[in-house]
């Protein structure tokens, strides 16, 4: 229910409105007077300004303003000296019930409404028969306006709501795209590093414990960007006190590519072009696109060498992954055929800023995959002359 004053609030538009009823309610009434060369009643302008400003109440209590109003009219009706008419103070009363009440309240309220706002009409109780037929039709027209504004506003909100809900699918889905980019890239070098530990256990003991820190720290890491996702998906939690961590860019690509090292993969990386700040959606595209393009590799191609190159160009940032494909017994280069949700997934991304994405086998075999990402002109500065990403092509 609220407070009382909570109940008696009102918005500047309720009191614009009030002020502009009582205006033109006033105004007509004190022509009409000159018109029939009667003197202007104190009693009825006051009323007629009080009924106005009953309007304020129009939002929280429109059953009780349209009430107000109709007997402060009929007080104007019969203490005046002038023919009274349906003013804008009842119409605008009529109007919010319309729109907020239930039918059988706007039923009673128009019924009501047409024979009070002619009380007095033509010195009769309820007026002539041109009169309340001319305020009956006034009556219907408001009721039929205040109904066509009440359902425009249901398919407002309908129409608000399946936008509203989009966007969560939206989002759900992005987010399915995000877990699977991890789990898949995180599970497969996992995957590799407990096999190479396994492997080297006895003759080399140095590089399986080298192979199982590797292991927990992408473990570790998978945990965290995964908790990070789902944190998304709750709804109805206390809001977490630590800001999450930042999400990876084109700087952490040294990561990933010494994750596929680690694993076993001979992997080569070169940056091309002055390297400077992405923004950071553009950055979190270009490491997932890799991410996923080198897991591929690992699952379509075993340890089959792979090459990673990103070009920084005035316009745009291009990244290119490929690699030599998977060989038969007899060590020749085997066809390559890809596909899945990983790819649908990079060329989602992609699109989703513009770019355009190629993901097909190559001509010597292989795979390659390489994605084109627009920047706008001052996507940033360039980096000193000293950083790392500026390092010639490694093995």
């Amino acid at each position: 229910m609220g407070t009382q004053a909570e109940r008696l609030t009102w918005t500047r538009n309720d009191a614009l409105v009030a002020v502009g009823a009582a205006a033109v309610d006033l105004t007509g009434f004190a022509f009409e007077t000159q018109f029939e060369g009667v003197s202007l009643e104190v009693t009825a302008a006051f009323c007629v300004v009080a009924s106005a400003m009953a309007l304020l109440a129009r939002r929280r209590h429109p059953l009780v303003t349209l009430a107000a109003v109709l007997v402060l009219g009929a007080v104007v009706n019969l203490t005046a000296s002038v023919s009274p008419h349906f003013g804008l103070t009842p119409a605008v009363a009529l109007y919010s019930v319309a729109v907020a009440c239930r039918p059988v309240a706007m039923v009673l309220a128009a019924l009501a409404t047409a024979p009070l706002v002619s009380l007095g009409q033509g010195g009769l109780p309820f007026g002539d028969g041109f009169g309340l037929l001319a305020n009956t039709g006034a009556t219907l027209l408001v009721l039929t306006t205040g109904l066509l504004a009440r359902r425009w506003q249901q398919e407002t909100e309908a129409k608000r709501i399946l936008i509203a809900e989009r966007a969560v699918a939206e989002e759900r889905r992005r987010i399915a795209r995000e877990l699977h980019d991890i789990v898949a890239h995180h599970i497969t070098t996992m995957q590799l590093m407990a096999g190479g530990a396994r492997a080297n256990l006895a003759h080399d003991p140095g590089a399986a414990r080298e192979a199982l820190v590797t292991l927990e720290d992408s473990g570790r890491l998978a945990l965290t960007e995964m908790r990070q996702l789902l944190d998304v998906l709750r709804a109805g939690e206390e809001p977490e006190t630590a800001p999450p961590a930042p999400q990876p860019g084109a700087g952490d690509l040294e990561r990933i590519i010494t994750e596929s090292r680690l694993a076993g993969m001979d992997t080569e990386f070169s940056v091309s072009g002055p390297a400077r700040p992405l923004p950071p959606t553009v950055g979190l595209t270009v490491f997932r696109v890799v991410q996923e393009a080198l897991t591929n590799t690992r699952k379509h191609a075993g340890n089959a060498p792979a090459r990673v190159r990103l070009t920084y160009r005035p316009d745009e940032v291009a990244v290119e992954v490929c690699d030599e494909g998977p060989r038969d017994g007899a060590g020749r280069r085997a066809p390559s055929r890809r596909g899945g949700h990983g790819l649908v997934g990079m060329r989602e991304r992609v699109a989703l800023h513009g770019g355009t994405l190629e993901a097909a086998p190559g001509a010597d075999g292989g795979f390659r995959v390489a994605a084109r990402l627009p920047l706008p002109p001052d996507g940033g500065a360039p980096h000193d002359q000293n950083d790392p990403l500026r390092e010639e092509p490694t093995r």
